[in-house]
């Protein structure tokens, strides 16, 4: 294993204190691992609060700031936070008008948020939770009940998120957020393993010229072995594979995500956004908006996934909202 780590067990507190000296408009309390936004809200606002194992990056440290997240709580490496770290948060930037748990579908995660928003009702804080379980590769897994959420998770901070800091109430942040999970669909492919420092070695064993169709973004087994094909052969699986669950049609318009799981150059997500873009326009379907590069990864797995969220002029009205974070900005 050649990582550029000081040991195994510092890697989350080191890059947490690297993550502080980069992004000094941020508050990192690395006693707590909690990342959130310095300034207080003027006015009551829902505040947004996400978090999972760690190696997804930029996931979810990445999209706090004004327009998407209030505070992230960073696990262990493919670890859920515990539900103290996720109260720590949720305390620390609840103003009022109270806080929404966005919550992937992985079994930690659930059990920990749903423990912390009990600990944070019996605080006097009013909590909602948006679970999001948008990978269609496979109805259960070894982490999940149902199936498990990955890339529309960045569509679900982004949108709320900008609902949120037009001064919505925190059921009104929440509704919109169901909304967004259940208009997306993901599906991954892995080209290599991710290795965890921990164990030193990749996660699963994957000869030269195969592919793992339908990945999960801790390794997690897809459909099926396949061997490797042009990525023209790859994207319109992938495209057909969404499409078959999604029910999109001829007309329809989609926010799309071509998302790289975190060893794949842009070189080959821009190829692959290339192929998307060709595969929707022969059905019809217009790409409204679109995000190319490294949002959800799985340390050094190679491979990309792709995520769909169908749209209407509220949610690309809300997409084009001003966003400023470590990860993703616009004005």
């Amino acid at each position: 294993m050649k990582k550029l780590i000081n040991s195994p067990e510092t890697v989350l507190p080191d890059a947490l204190a690297g993550f502080a000296a980069a992004h000094p408009e941020l508050t990192v309390d690395l006693g707590a691992r909690v990342v959130r936004r310095t300034a207080a809200p003027s006015a009551p606002k829902t505040a947004l609060v996400s978090g999972g194992g760690s190696g997804h990056e930029p996931l979810h440290a990445g999209f706090v700031g004004p327009g998407m997240l209030d505070a992230a709580c960073p696990g262990e490496v493919f670890t859920s936070p515990v539900p103290d770290q996720i109260l720590t948060a949720a305390q620390a930037v609840h103003s009022g008008a109270g806080v929404l748990f966005v919550v992937k579908n992985y079994t930690g995660d659930v059990m920990n948020f749903r423990l912390a928003a009990e600990l944070a009702a019996e605080a006097g804080i009013e909590v909602r939770s948006v679970l999001v379980d948008d990978d269609v590769a496979v109805e259960d897994s070894t982490w999940t009940a149902g199936r498990r959420g990955t890339g529309a998770t960045v569509a679900v901070e982004k949108l709320a998120g900008a609902l949120a800091e037009r001064g919505a109430p925190l059921d009104a942040v929440a509704a919109l957020a169901e909304r967004v999970d259940a208009a997306s669909r993901s599906f991954a492919v892995a080209l290599t393993a991710a290795t965890t420092p921990a164990a030193g070695r990749p996660g699963f064993d994957l000869p030269e010229d195969e592919i793992e169709v339908g990945v999960g973004i801790h390794g997690e087994p897809g459909r099926r072995r396949a061997p490797l094909r042009p990525a023209r052969e790859l994207v319109a699986e992938v495209v057909d594979t969404v499409l078959a669950d999604h029910r999109l049609t001829s007309g329809d318009q989609v926010i799309a995500l071509v998302n790289g799981l975190g060893a794949t150059p842009l070189l080959e997500l821009y190829l692959v956004f290339g192929e998307v873009h060709a595969r929707l326009a022969e059905r019809g379907i217009r790409i409204a908006r679109n995000l190319v590069g490294n949002y959800v990864t799985s340390l050094d797995m190679a491979g990309f996934s792709l995520t769909l969220t169908k749209a209407d002029p509220e949610l690309l009205d809300l997409w084009d909202a001003p966003v400023s974070t470590p990860a993703l900005t616009w004005s």
